[in-house]
């Protein structure tokens, strides 16, 4: 897509364009490491400890490992840290990238607590969904516009390419103790939801607390480097670090594990840390690529289509880019994987993919027409796609409920949180009226939106379906 807009409506440069193919191909290869990595490495881990934790049937340890295993598996999210760095650059340091991490990670702590609680005493997921979001649009009255779009956007960030392999293993491995099989398959889905309600109370609370209102903000300049490879080295040890840092507290946990309850072979245990990294390299590969390639041509391709006159293209575009991103998220391959095992092939993972890639490009569509008409404000879109998605909740199949909050955060992954929101952010400085901070976020947050809308109508047709199959 990137060519060929290249090559009709908004030429890149040279160096931009050499760029953002190089990026492409250490996306592709960084992504094939990393999903195999997180095959024989990740996964593994968090369906081991869920066992674990579970086993132990105390309820403490079940909440003091959930607080800290999510703490740490949010500090460790690649697309958390994007995110953050977007928000210290845009607005010029007033939040910083570290409390955004910190508050983010604290939140998603405690709600998987309370998700691996749920799922031990069979409380309805989506019981649970209605409450959280009655204290978020509780919470959202009191919260400054700016800070209410960040808050939805770190929900959907912090579900990336790292923490939803983690948490769906980690709620496999709880519900797989239970002797009902239908439960065991329902509970293996939602923990994903629970977590992500977690970042947007958190966010929302740092704000109403600390009573930051009337930000402005821009993006830095539309200057973009000249280099080719300057921006890929400039990237690799930040990033290498990053992941350093994010990985070593899962290796810890999982070598503790190990000593206390796992007792696996040697074997087993080399096949789990040969896992972990190719995670590792994996990762670093996937995010310098995308740091590096796509980034700067995202927000380049938004500000100089919002340019042209016929505000149509940005539209269509819009919805083009928000359809294809989806098969490029990390995360939703993981996810999509998982529904078909679980359900053993009932629920085909093409199915998902294809209602998926329909709700991120309207979400995509939905706001780039925020930033072209300055009076749709973020609440007009989540009032009431939020109350839309949590009626759903009582009328479609259980088992698509948990299974559409889940991918309402993993279609938000690393991709839309660089390629997408800056193309929307490149859009917005682009347009008269409209606002980095305010229009430029909460992309993400429509992007973790629609999919639940989206997926619980595909668990309406799914049961229409086999109701009319048991009638014929």
């Amino acid at each position: 897509m990137v060519l060929i807009l290249n090559f009709t409506i908004t030429p890149l440069d040279t160096p931009l364009l050499i760029r953002f193919v190089l990026g492409a191909i250490l996306i592709i290869i960084g992504l094939s490491i990393f999903l195999f990595g997180v095959d024989i490495g990740i996964t593994p881990i968090g369906q081991r400890m869920g066992k674990a934790i579970a086993k132990t049937n105390k309820i403490w340890i079940i909440l003091i490992a959930g607080i800290l295993l999510g703490f740490f598996i949010s500090i460790a999210e690649p697309d958390l840290h994007i995110l953050a760095d977007q928000v210290d650059m845009v607005t010029s340091g007033l939040i910083s990238k570290t409390s955004v991490v910190v508050v983010v990670s604290i939140g998603i702590g405690l709600l998987i607590a309370a998700g691996l609680v749920r799922i031990v005493y069979n409380f309805p997921l989506y019981k649970l969904l209605t409450i959280l979001y009655l204290i978020v649009f509780g919470l959202a009255i009191f919260t400054s516009p700016e800070f209410l779009a960040i808050s939805f956007d770190a929900s959907g960030a912090t579900t990336g390419a790292l923490t939803v392999p983690f948490i769906l293993a980690l709620a496999l491995g709880i519900s797989a103790l239970k002797k009902d099989s239908k439960a065991s398959e329902k509970d293996s889905f939602g923990l994903v939801a629970i977590a992500s309600t977690g970042a947007i109370i958190t966010v929302m609370i740092m704000n109403i607390i600390s009573g930051t209102d009337e930000m402005t903000g821009s993006l830095a300049g539309n200057t973009v480097s000249n280099s080719i490879i300057g921006p890929f080295l400039h990237e690799f040890p930040s990033i290498t670090f990053e992941i350093t840092v994010a990985l070593l507290p899962i290796l810890i946990i999982f070598l503790v594990f190990q000593k206390i309850s796992f007792k696996m072979s040697m074997k087993g245990v080399r096949k789990i840390l040969m896992g972990l990294l190719f995670t590792f390299i994996g990762l670093v590969l996937f995010l310098v690529g995308v740091n590096a390639g796509f980034m700067d041509v995202g927000s380049f391709v938004g500000y100089n289509i919002a340019n042209l006159d016929n505000k149509a293209y940005i539209i269509v575009i819009a919805f083009a880019l928000g359809l294809v991103t989806i098969l490029a998220e990390p995360a939703v391959y993981v996810l999509t994987h998982q529904i078909e095992d679980v359900t053993s092939g009932y629920v085909k993972r093409s199915a998902v993919l294809v209602t998926l890639s329909i709700g991120v490009g309207l979400a995509v569509l939905l706001s780039v027409l925020r930033v072209l008409i300055p009076e749709l404000q973020l609440w007009h879109y989540l009032l009431p796609g939020y109350i839309i998605a949590i009626a759903l909740t009582y009328v479609a199949p259980k088992l698509f409920v948990g299974i559409a909050f889940d991918s309402g955060g993993v279609a938000s992954g690393p991709m839309t949180a660089t390629f997408i929101l800056a193309f929307v952010q490149g859009a917005a400085e682009a347009t008269q009226g409209a606002s980095v901070l305010i229009d430029g976020f909460g992309m993400i947050a429509l992007v973790a939106m629609t999919p639940l809308i989206a997926l619980q109508i595909l668990g309406l047709a799914f049961k229409y379906k086999s109701n009319k199959a048991k009638g014929e």
